[in-house]
């Protein structure tokens, strides 16, 4: 929902940053899997019941997310790139509520479940409309910059990684913050499930 505000705010200093990382011959793969390992620190951390230690790198690794795109653009942007930029972050999104399980199943096992079974319900709906908007020859006028058509919903990555990092600050809180987020994720769904209803119907001729 706030995503392309944020992008907005922080494309100045990403793009600085970017062109400073390019110099010192830093690709864009290297970040992505820089990102990805971050965050997989980040939920080792949760899963060995230290949260508030796993705010860092969790953080540090979405900061690589953004700047991956960045130095994409400095150079000719790949399909491998947006392929392994999607793909981790989605890898990444479900190891954090996982690790929260593995930390205190009993405790937090059914929440992270079904934060899971939402986060599936959001991939799902925004991987399939990106695929037929790219067969159909969309252009998403809100996300530009972005390799495959980004539709938006309540529940965009800046609101998941603030959910993530509330966990982190209240883990005692993690099932109440877990369902309601669920919820809106479950209406993101409903959103982009009902967008794509309206926008792939038959083709007028």
């Amino acid at each position: 929902m706030i995503d392309r505000y944020a992008l907005r705010l922080l494309s100045p200093l990403t793009e600085k940053t970017a062109r400073r990382l390019h110099g010192w011959s830093i690709t864009a793969d290297q970040m992505t899997f820089l990102g990805f390992g971050l965050g997989l620190v980040a939920a080792g951390l949760i899963a060995f019941d230290e949260p508030a230690l796993a705010v860092i790198p969790l953080l540090l690794s979405r900061v690589c997310d953004g700047l991956d795109g960045a130095l994409a653009r400095l150079h000719d942007a790949t399909d491998r790139g947006a392929f392994l930029d999607i793909s981790l972050d989605f890898v990444f999104y479900a190891a954090i509520p996982l690790a929260f399980a593995v930390a205190d199943p009993q405790a937090k096992g059914l929440a992270a479940a079904v934060l899971l079974a939402a986060f599936l319900g959001t991939g799902t709906s925004f991987l399939a409309y990106a695929a037929i908007a790219e067969k159909r020859g969309l252009k998403s006028t809100a996300y530009p910059s972005k390799s495959i058509y980004y539709l938006g919903g309540l529940t965009e990555g800046t609101e998941t990684i603030a959910c993530f990092v509330a966990m982190c600050w209240w883990p005692e809180y993690f099932a109440a913050i877990a369902y309601v987020f669920a919820s809106l994720c479950l209406i993101t769904t409903a959103m982009r499930t009902l967008a794509g209803w309206h926008a792939f119907g038959p083709r007028k001729n």
